[in-house]
């Protein structure tokens, strides 16, 4: 009896002590799910149940489930350069350089934040399907937020141009929008690329040993990344395929732990672009395969690979190459995004997820799409009012290789648009029945001549004699002419004279186009040049003989109403060149060469085609006066110039107040003048107005190679303010003192 009420005893307690253990394990289980616990007390209990195996797959883009713990696959590879990209209909926006040019970071954010409406909204339509490919997610691997500081750069239209502070204020807008101002989840999560120091040529990228001044490393290259990641809070960072300074931006210490989590505090995950950890020991050829090269890259802090290169994590911690410690810290950064996107959480605690996809590619969005080409257009020459179109007008001939065609509306990385309405479409439909529209191609683009053929032979027949018979019967010739995303991009295999790899050898328009105008000048009709491209040409016999010349960049799905507005007056342009249009290639150092001397603006002491800022409107704008809120500052200040601005001319519009400073200190090097302040605004025709633009003064910076760390010097201030960089209307002088 005594032996029975022992063995019961001991019985009931291993139950007891199971149950305890089971409620216990089971309660941990569930601390990963649990909402109530700290997004840090989820993710570390959630990363401590994975196997080597398990984690290392999760640091690749193409992460697969894990069916034990209920976790879902998830690609991290998504894009919204201009719109929800590769991922079926999107509203699709002008091109990156397209919404520079609106010099309006309020617009920007208005457009970030439907793509990031648009984006949720396709997420959570396929979420209940449990399938999440490629394009699907939620982490988008834009702004593109390099410096354009060479035009023969493919990619530069993926920018927001040549200047610092302008790309800056523009990304900074574009993340905002897109990650969402909720206080707990991000609306979707914006990846700040390429860091850094990555600016072609496209076919050396993954070989590519980027070397520059610490001054143009600090004063140029950096600014609009540190931006972005202090104010903007983008949550993740991708690292470039080039070396800087000899060292793999992947596997950088100095960018990826010294300059981006040490000095500016990022708490966000790396992701490399797709490849770079395999150029490490491919194309720098800097250790021997992938198991070193992704030790290198973790190590560093590039948590996730585009790719497949960290399967090698495995053997390398095993190996003793790495420590599992720092593999957790990568995991950890990763699924800390994850759980701030919601994905752990119930939909209802989620306010995003309740975003359905009624709202993608809605009429409102279209509209916006609209007002963004529209106010991207720069208007460059427009001699004896050519622009608008006279009224009396009743024959307008099209002429072009870009004329008609879509791809010239989207640039690279484009989402699907609905209803796509070319440059000659918006033309026809605003001329409407009382004006006549007859198209010719006239000569064709460079990317549909076949060069194993005379170009002669491969044209249609008649098309140049075709063209030249309609002007001759039209009262207004709209040539569309330019460069397509077929001959500039990303790596491209395009061995055209003038292009190479998608870097271009010339910034010349083609000698054909340049040929068809001259005779389309010889009808004595009116010309109006329309010109398409994702970077700065050069059409030096086109400014001096054609009454108008307006540049559209890759204006989006809305692009062909928009040039119709402005052709016919019923929008009046006041875009601005995000970058220097130089006369050509002879006036620009080598492509190779990575120093800002004699580049962009800033730097540029040569005579432009166009100069950086430039754009002309319907109307005119008289300053009148600037004056300052106080004469002197500290560096931590914030000072209001006032600037006082009439509309002189005949129409209502708007106005880009640009404010540059020139620095006390003029030593090697130092930039002629830099951009410190701006502010579009929209005057009535005779309205007179006081505008207040706020100069933050840290924005006087510049790099103390002393102190190693930026200082706004001391001293006399000029403060510039005009229309362009090259037409400054007024100047003030401000004094900053020290701390």
């Amino acid at each position: 009896m005594k032996k029975k009420v022992v063995f019961w005893f001991f019985f009931v307690i291993l139950v007891i002590s199971g149950f305890a253990f089971s409620v216990q394990g089971q309660g941990k289980t569930e601390i990963f799910r649990d909402p109530k616990y700290s997004v840090e007390e989820r993710v570390s209990d959630l990363v401590s149940r994975l196997t080597l195996e398990e984690k290392v797959m999760q640091m690749q883009n193409d992460a697969p489930a894990i069916p034990r713990l209920g976790i879902p696959a998830y690609n991290w590879w998504n894009e919204c350069l201009h719109g929800v990209a590769r991922n079926g209909v999107a509203t699709v926006f002008p091109q990156a350089i397209g919404m520079a040019a609106t010099w309006s970071p309020d617009l920007v954010f208005r457009e970030a934040d439907i793509i990031s409406t648009e984006a949720r909204a396709k997420y959570n339509a396929i979420k209940p399907t449990g399938k999440n490919g490629l394009y699907q997610g939620l982490t988008f691997w834009s702004p593109n937020i390099n410096i354009f500081r060479d035009p023969r750069w493919g990619r530069g239209q993926e920018t927001y141009g040549e200047d610092p502070y302008l790309t800056a204020r523009t990304g900074v807008a574009f993340v905002k929008g897109l990650q969402g101002n909720d206080q707990k989840y991000l609306k979707v999560l914006s990846t700040a690329k390429h860091f850094a120091v990555h600016s072609g040529p496209e076919p050396a990228r993954h070989k590519f040993d980027a070397w520059c001044s610490e001054q143009d490393f600090y004063e140029t290259y950096l600014p609009a990344f540190e931006a972005l990641i202090r104010e903007g809070k983008a949550a993740s960072v991708m690292g470039a395929y080039n070396r800087v300074f000899s060292v793999p931006c992947c596997a950088s210490d100095l960018l990826l732990d010294e300059i981006l989590r040490k000095k500016w505090g990022f708490s966000g995950y790396v992701v490399s672009d797709c490849g770079a950890i395999w150029d490490i020991y491919n194309g720098h050829a800097l250790v021997a395969g992938a198991e070193k090269a992704s030790v290198m890259g973790v190590r560093a802090g590039c948590d996730l690979t585009c790719g497949d290169e960290y399967g090698s994590l495995v053997d390398a911690v095993k190996d003793g190459y790495i420590s599992e410690t720092i593999v957790d810290r990568s995991l950890k950064r990763l699924f800390t995004a994850r759980f701030h996107l919601g994905m752990f959480d119930p939909d209802h605690d989620v306010p995003y997820s309740a975003i359905a996809i009624t709202e993608n590619d809605k009429e409102e969005s279209d509209l916006l799409a609209r007002k963004v080409a529209q106010q991207s257009m720069v208007l460059l020459k427009n001699e004896n009012n050519t622009l608008p179109l006279s009224r009396k007008i009743r024959s307008i001939a099209v002429i072009g290789p870009y004329a008609d065609k879509l791809s010239v509306l989207l640039g690279n990385y484009h989402g699907t648009p609905s209803k796509p309405v070319t440059l000659l479409q918006g033309i026809t439909n605003r001329a409407g029945k009382s004006i006549s529209v007859k198209y010719a191609l006239g000569v064709p683009a460079l990317e549909d001549i076949d060069y194993q053929k005379d170009i002669i032979d491969w044209m249609p027949a008649g098309s140049e004699k075709e063209a030249l018979e309609l002007a001759s019967r039209s009262d207004a010739i709209v040539f569309v002419g330019g460069i397509s995303p077929y001959l500039e991009g990303e790596e491209m295999k395009v061995e055209i004279p003038g292009f190479s790899g998608g870097d271009r050898t010339t910034l010349d328009i083609p000698d054909n186009q340049t040929e068809l105008l001259k005779k389309l000048q010889n009808t004595g009709k009116p010309v109006i040049l329309v010109l398409t491209g994702g970077s700065a040409l050069s059409f030096i016999w086109a400014k001096e003989n054609l009454p108008a010349i307006l540049d559209v960049w890759y204006p989006g799905e809305e692009g062909g109403n928009a040039l119709a507005d402005i052709l016919f007056g019923d929008y009046n342009p006041a875009g601005r060149l995000p970058v220097t249009f130089y006369k050509s290639v002879s006036d620009l150092p080598a492509f190779e060469d990575y120093s800002m001397k004699g580049r962009t603006y800033r730097y540029f002491t040569g005579e432009p085609l166009y100069p950086f800022g430039y754009g002309l409107s319907y109307t005119s704008f008289s300053y009148l006066s600037v004056d300052l809120a106080r004469k002197s500052a500290v560096p931590s200040d914030t000072v209001g110039i006032h600037v006082k601005l009439r509309n002189t001319g005949d129409s209502d519009g708007d106005e880009v107040i640009q404010v540059y400073s020139i620095r006390p200190v003029n030593g090697n090097l130092q930039p002629v003048k830099s951009l410190v302040a701006f502010q579009r605004i929209n005057l009535k025709k005779d309205e007179e107005r006081m505008v207040s633009i706020p100069l933050v003064i840290k924005e006087l910076r510049q790099w103390d190679y002393i102190k190693e760390d930026y200082t706004v010097v001391p001293g006399l201030y000029d403060l510039l303010v005009g229309a362009s960089s090259a037409d400054i209307r007024l100047q003030t002088r401000l004094e900053v003192i020290a701390n």
